[in-house]
């Protein structure tokens, strides 16, 4: 196993079970769901406005649980508001589960499925996004007690990951990025050899297509999901900016290179499918990476973050392109933006498998 900390070095040695060795694997997004998990926010220091950032949630919340139940974790002082503020939104509930952030895809479990319909759930380390936050005790131990819950199986993963810096394909293919996972203030000296070890022996897969940069003001260094997706087997949905003069603009045509340059698991190139980022990214002064790529697949639909801006309609367009038979739902997602988040941030899929 890998003993990770942020000032020692990285030693990995073979792990007696794993996902992948007793027979689980991450499903892709688009596989049936038995709900989604979301997390009442609690971190007041992440919000310019923590009441409109709730308020924002719950819109989520209901555009979700029009298909498919809704499950909000609240600390025990706030279950109560979070109750009152749900009240309307039919399909959805609230479970009292410690946590001093609000970002469910990072810290709820990754959640894997075995060939006999079996719930387990990846518990990756967490260090608060490489140490940004001093406190988040309580968010490490989350993944833990939601599978306590459901009394599903754990597989504790010897790496410090959050969810939001992996997509999967469902049928072997990773992706992720460099600065993430092999970022020395999550895992020091990890080889790119020993994580793709790793994340496939965790996720029950058999490649990894690395891609990399953070965009602005991006204080996870670099999560995949505001970058690139896969939609399909074979087809991966990639931010995209046309102007060569705007800041983001390198990061995203090195990604599109890399992906076009790509083979999945099965040996199939990819087809990318370019989704312009949000033409205005700043509020007060302030340049944020809002992106339309950072969208929720429900059952029977994509939960869309839209920004008021010209771009809104185009990327809603090419989504419904992306997926015909499902509902394109948009939610205004300003005030996640705001805080280095979007839709997929704040959401966890759990597959429509049996728990043991």
């Amino acid at each position: 196993m890998i003993e990770a900390a942020t000032s020692q070095r990285l030693t990995v040695t073979t792990p007696m079970t794993t996902p992948k060795r007793a027979g689980y694997g991450m499903p892709p997004e688009w596989a049936p769901h038995a709900g989604c998990w979301m997390a009442w926010p609690c971190r007041p220091e992440n919000w310019a406005d923590l009441e409109r950032a709730r308020a924002t949630y719950v819109e989520v919340a209901r555009a979700v649980a029009r298909f498919e139940p809704v499950t909000m974790t609240a600390n025990a002082e706030d279950a109560g508001a979070a109750r009152r503020a749900l009240a309307g939104v039919a399909g959805a509930s609230v479970v009292v589960v410690p946590s001093d952030d609000s970002w469910t895809r990072d810290s709820a479990p990754t959640f894997v499925v075995d060939g006999r319909g079996r719930l387990a759930g990846v518990d990756w380390r967490f260090n608060a996004y490489g140490g940004i936050y001093e406190e988040y005790g309580r968010t490490r131990n989350m993944a833990r007690r939601i599978l306590d819950l459901l009394g599903a199986r754990r597989f504790a993963a010897p790496l410090v990951l959050e969810g939001g810096a992996i997509h999967v394909d469902g049928e072997g293919t990773v992706l992720t990025t460099t600065d993430v996972v092999l970022d020395p203030h999550r895992n020091p000296d990890l080889t790119r050899a020993d994580a793709e070890r790793v994340l496939c022996d965790y996720l029950g897969a058999d490649k990894v297509i690395w891609l990399t940069g953070a965009l602005d003001h991006d204080n996870t260094g670099g999560h995949v999901d505001t970058i690139a997706c896969f939609s399909q087997p074979g087809v991966v949905i990639a931010g995209s900016e046309m102007d060569p003069q705007d800041s983001q603009y390198a990061v995203l045509q090195e990604n599109l290179r890399r992906l076009r340059g790509a083979r999945d698991a099965r040996g199939r190139r990819l087809e990318v499918v370019e989704l312009l980022q949000p033409r205005d990214r700043t509020r007060d002064v302030v340049t944020y990476s809002p992106s339309y790529v950072n969208f929720y697949l429900a059952q029977r639909a994509v939960i869309v973050p839209v920004f008021d801006d010209a771009h809104d309609e185009p990327a809603l367009e090419t989504l419904s392109r992306a997926f015909p038979r499902r509902a394109v739902v948009p939610v205004r997602s300003w005030e996640l933006a705001r805080a280095d988040g979007g839709i997929h941030c704040i959401t966890q899929q759990q597959p429509a498998a049996a728990p043991r």
